[in-house]
Protein backbone atom coordinates (compact mmCIF):
# COMPACT_ATOMS: atom_id res chain seq x y z
CA UNK A 1 0.00 0.00 0.00
CA UNK A 2 0.87 3.62 -1.52
CA UNK A 3 2.50 5.61 2.36
CA UNK A 4 -0.08 8.36 2.31
CA UNK A 5 2.49 10.88 4.39
CA UNK A 6 4.42 10.92 0.90
CA UNK A 7 1.53 10.90 -1.29
CA UNK A 8 0.67 13.98 0.72
CA UNK A 9 4.03 15.24 0.55
CA UNK A 10 4.51 14.71 -2.64
CA UNK A 11 1.28 16.41 -3.74
CA UNK A 12 2.66 19.59 -2.58
CA UNK A 13 6.60 19.56 -3.40
CA UNK A 14 8.29 17.38 -5.39
CA UNK A 15 10.22 14.53 -3.30
CA UNK A 16 13.50 13.49 -3.83
CA UNK A 17 14.50 9.90 -4.26
CA UNK A 18 16.71 10.79 -1.25
CA UNK A 19 13.95 12.35 0.88
CA UNK A 20 11.53 9.52 0.30
CA UNK A 21 13.42 6.82 1.18
CA UNK A 22 14.60 8.73 4.14
CA UNK A 23 10.60 9.13 5.10
CA UNK A 24 9.98 5.80 4.13
CA UNK A 25 13.15 4.86 6.71
CA UNK A 26 10.99 7.08 9.30
CA UNK A 27 7.68 6.08 9.30
CA UNK A 28 8.61 2.29 9.63
CA UNK A 29 7.80 1.65 13.39
CA UNK A 30 4.05 1.80 13.23
CA UNK A 31 1.73 1.75 16.56
CA UNK A 32 -1.55 0.24 16.77
CA UNK A 33 -3.95 2.47 18.84
CA UNK A 34 -7.07 1.74 19.73
CA UNK A 35 -10.14 3.72 18.77
CA UNK A 36 -11.59 6.40 21.04
CA UNK A 37 -8.01 7.00 22.41
CA UNK A 38 -6.39 10.14 22.91
CA UNK A 39 -3.01 10.42 21.82
CA UNK A 40 -2.54 13.31 23.49
CA UNK A 41 -4.56 15.54 26.43
CA UNK A 42 -4.82 19.02 26.86
CA UNK A 43 -2.33 20.32 29.42
CA UNK A 44 -0.14 17.51 28.55
CA UNK A 45 3.90 18.16 27.90
CA UNK A 46 4.11 17.06 24.32
CA UNK A 47 7.35 15.50 23.53
CA UNK A 48 6.27 13.54 20.08
CA UNK A 49 4.45 14.30 16.87
CA UNK A 50 1.86 12.06 15.71
CA UNK A 51 1.41 10.84 11.89
CA UNK A 52 -1.86 9.44 11.21
CA UNK A 53 -0.98 6.27 8.72
CA UNK A 54 -4.15 4.86 8.83
CA UNK A 55 -7.77 5.52 10.70
CA UNK A 56 -9.15 8.64 11.58
CA UNK A 57 -8.04 11.53 14.61
CA UNK A 58 -9.69 13.82 15.74
CA UNK A 59 -8.51 17.86 17.64
CA UNK A 60 -10.63 18.64 19.70
CA UNK A 61 -11.39 20.96 22.96
CA UNK A 62 -13.71 20.47 26.14
CA UNK A 63 -15.53 22.88 28.06
CA UNK A 64 -15.43 22.71 32.12
CA UNK A 65 -19.03 21.36 31.87
CA UNK A 66 -17.92 18.12 30.00
CA UNK A 67 -19.03 19.85 26.29
CA UNK A 68 -16.46 18.70 23.56
CA UNK A 69 -15.68 20.87 20.31
CA UNK A 70 -13.93 18.71 17.19
CA UNK A 71 -12.16 21.23 15.47
CA UNK A 72 -9.77 18.87 13.14
CA UNK A 73 -10.17 15.82 11.29
CA UNK A 74 -6.40 13.93 10.65
CA UNK A 75 -6.87 11.43 8.21
CA UNK A 76 -4.17 8.99 6.54
CA UNK A 77 -1.15 10.83 5.87
CA UNK A 78 -1.92 13.85 8.17
CA UNK A 79 0.55 14.74 11.07
CA UNK A 80 -1.62 15.73 14.29
CA UNK A 81 0.00 18.60 14.92
CA UNK A 82 3.18 19.83 13.55
CA UNK A 83 4.04 21.95 16.32
CA UNK A 84 2.66 20.74 18.82
CA UNK A 85 6.96 19.72 19.66
CA UNK A 86 7.13 23.29 20.07
CA UNK A 87 4.64 23.61 22.73
CA UNK A 88 5.42 23.27 26.56
CA UNK A 89 1.92 22.45 27.14
CA UNK A 90 -0.87 21.40 25.23
CA UNK A 91 -3.84 23.41 24.78
CA UNK A 92 -5.95 21.11 22.94
CA UNK A 93 -6.49 17.19 22.76
CA UNK A 94 -5.84 14.57 19.69
CA UNK A 95 -8.12 11.44 19.83
CA UNK A 96 -8.46 8.38 17.83
CA UNK A 97 -12.12 8.07 16.25
CA UNK A 98 -11.13 4.66 14.71
CA UNK A 99 -8.36 2.03 15.40
CA UNK A 100 -5.23 3.67 13.80
CA UNK A 101 -1.72 2.59 12.94
CA UNK A 102 0.44 5.86 14.03
CA UNK A 103 3.57 6.82 13.79
CA UNK A 104 5.41 8.45 16.83
CA UNK A 105 8.37 10.99 15.57
CA UNK A 106 10.52 12.82 18.17
CA UNK A 107 11.35 16.59 17.79
CA UNK A 108 14.94 15.12 16.03
CA UNK A 109 12.97 14.08 12.92
CA UNK A 110 10.93 17.26 12.12
CA UNK A 111 14.03 19.20 13.36
CA UNK A 112 16.08 16.90 10.35
CA UNK A 113 13.01 17.63 7.93
CA UNK A 114 12.73 21.41 8.53
CA UNK A 115 16.51 22.54 8.65
CA UNK A 116 18.47 19.90 6.80
CA UNK A 117 15.81 18.82 3.93
CA UNK A 118 14.37 22.23 1.84
CA UNK A 119 11.94 20.11 -0.56
CA UNK A 120 10.19 18.46 2.68
CA UNK A 121 10.29 21.95 4.67
CA UNK A 122 7.99 23.68 1.51
CA UNK A 123 5.80 20.54 2.04
CA UNK A 124 5.33 20.56 5.65
CA UNK A 125 4.77 24.76 5.15
CA UNK A 126 2.37 23.86 2.56
CA UNK A 127 0.61 21.55 4.79
CA UNK A 128 0.70 23.91 7.79
CA UNK A 129 -0.92 26.69 5.44
CA UNK A 130 -3.75 24.47 4.29
CA UNK A 131 -4.44 23.41 7.91
CA UNK A 132 -4.57 27.29 8.53
CA UNK A 133 -7.06 27.58 5.94
CA UNK A 134 -9.53 24.69 6.81
CA UNK A 135 -10.09 25.70 10.05
CA UNK A 136 -10.78 29.78 8.65
CA UNK A 137 -13.29 27.24 6.39
CA UNK A 138 -14.60 25.54 9.30
CA UNK A 139 -15.75 29.04 11.32
CA UNK A 140 -17.22 30.08 8.10
CA UNK A 141 -19.42 26.58 7.23
CA UNK A 142 -20.47 26.63 11.08
CA UNK A 143 -21.29 30.57 11.42
CA UNK A 144 -22.83 31.07 7.72
CA UNK A 145 -24.90 28.00 6.52
CA UNK A 146 -27.50 25.86 8.07
CA UNK A 147 -27.10 22.35 9.69
CA UNK A 148 -27.58 20.57 6.46
CA UNK A 149 -24.97 22.51 4.39
CA UNK A 150 -22.53 22.41 7.44
CA UNK A 151 -23.05 18.70 7.18
CA UNK A 152 -22.80 18.28 3.44
CA UNK A 153 -19.52 20.80 3.40
CA UNK A 154 -17.73 18.29 5.52
CA UNK A 155 -18.46 15.77 3.41
CA UNK A 156 -16.93 17.44 0.32
CA UNK A 157 -13.74 18.58 2.34
CA UNK A 158 -13.34 14.47 3.26
CA UNK A 159 -13.93 13.43 0.21
CA UNK A 160 -11.24 15.76 -1.46
CA UNK A 161 -9.27 15.22 0.95
CA UNK A 162 -9.64 10.83 0.92
CA UNK A 163 -9.38 11.46 -2.94
CA UNK A 164 -5.55 12.76 -2.47
CA UNK A 165 -4.49 10.39 -0.80
CA UNK A 166 -5.93 7.80 -2.64
CA UNK A 167 -8.98 6.65 -0.02
CA UNK A 168 -12.17 7.44 -2.83
CA UNK A 169 -14.01 5.03 -5.16
CA UNK A 170 -16.84 5.91 -6.91
CA UNK A 171 -17.41 8.79 -5.02
CA UNK A 172 -17.61 7.13 -2.07
CA UNK A 173 -15.33 6.73 0.97
CA UNK A 174 -15.27 4.96 4.32
CA UNK A 175 -16.74 7.72 7.12
CA UNK A 176 -17.05 5.65 10.59
CA UNK A 177 -18.58 8.70 12.16
CA UNK A 178 -21.30 8.62 14.86
CA UNK A 179 -24.15 11.83 14.68
CA UNK A 180 -23.01 12.46 18.20
CA UNK A 181 -19.40 13.37 16.66
CA UNK A 182 -20.81 15.53 13.74
CA UNK A 183 -22.83 17.15 16.51
CA UNK A 184 -19.67 17.86 18.60
CA UNK A 185 -18.03 18.89 15.11
CA UNK A 186 -21.32 21.24 13.47
CA UNK A 187 -21.74 23.04 16.93
CA UNK A 188 -26.00 20.69 16.55
CA UNK A 189 -27.61 18.89 19.32
CA UNK A 190 -27.76 15.17 17.74
CA UNK A 191 -31.93 15.65 16.83
CA UNK A 192 -30.57 18.26 14.51
CA UNK A 193 -27.66 16.26 13.06
CA UNK A 194 -30.36 13.07 12.97
CA UNK A 195 -32.65 15.27 11.13
CA UNK A 196 -30.36 17.09 8.58
CA UNK A 197 -29.24 14.23 7.19
CA UNK A 198 -32.26 12.72 6.63
CA UNK A 199 -32.55 15.83 4.74
CA UNK A 200 -29.34 15.06 2.32
CA UNK A 201 -30.29 11.28 2.11
CA UNK A 202 -34.24 12.43 0.97
CA UNK A 203 -32.37 14.60 -1.16
CA UNK A 204 -30.91 11.50 -2.56
CA UNK A 205 -27.46 13.80 -1.93
CA UNK A 206 -25.71 11.19 -0.04
CA UNK A 207 -26.52 7.94 1.04
CA UNK A 208 -24.88 6.67 4.35
CA UNK A 209 -24.40 2.85 5.12
CA UNK A 210 -22.01 0.29 7.21
CA UNK A 211 -19.79 3.35 8.36
CA UNK A 212 -19.56 4.65 4.58
CA UNK A 213 -20.82 7.07 2.22
CA UNK A 214 -21.55 7.10 -1.17
CA UNK A 215 -22.01 10.47 -2.99
CA UNK A 216 -23.92 10.37 -6.23
CA UNK A 217 -23.04 13.30 -7.67
CA UNK A 218 -19.88 15.26 -5.72
CA UNK A 219 -20.80 18.38 -7.59
CA UNK A 220 -24.06 18.70 -7.32
CA UNK A 221 -23.16 18.61 -3.25
CA UNK A 222 -20.46 20.95 -3.37
CA UNK A 223 -23.56 23.08 -5.39
CA UNK A 224 -25.80 22.78 -2.23
CA UNK A 225 -23.21 23.09 0.49
CA UNK A 226 -21.24 25.75 -1.20
CA UNK A 227 -18.06 24.18 -1.13
CA UNK A 228 -14.67 25.82 -3.06
CA UNK A 229 -12.24 23.43 -2.21
CA UNK A 230 -9.15 25.95 -3.31
CA UNK A 231 -8.45 26.15 0.16
CA UNK A 232 -7.06 22.71 0.31
CA UNK A 233 -4.72 23.18 -2.48
CA UNK A 234 -5.06 20.11 -3.97
CA UNK A 235 -4.96 21.46 -7.37
CA UNK A 236 -1.10 21.51 -6.92
CA UNK A 237 -1.66 17.68 -6.72
CA UNK A 238 0.46 15.54 -9.02
CA UNK A 239 1.02 11.55 -9.86
CA UNK A 240 3.50 9.88 -7.69
CA UNK A 241 5.39 6.70 -7.57
CA UNK A 242 5.23 5.15 -4.52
Amino acid sequence: MANPFIRKLDGFEKIHDEDRDWLISMTRNVVEVEANRDLIREGDNPEIVHLVLEGLAVRYKSTLEGRRHIFAYMIPGDFCDLHVALLRRMDHSIATVTPCRVVKLPPAVIIEMTERRPSLARALWMCSLVDEATLREWLVNIGQRSASQRIAHLFCELHVRMKAVGLTTDGGFELPLTQEEIADTMGLSNVHVNRSLKELRYANLVTLKNEMIAIPNVDVLKRYSSFDPSYLHIERTRSVRI
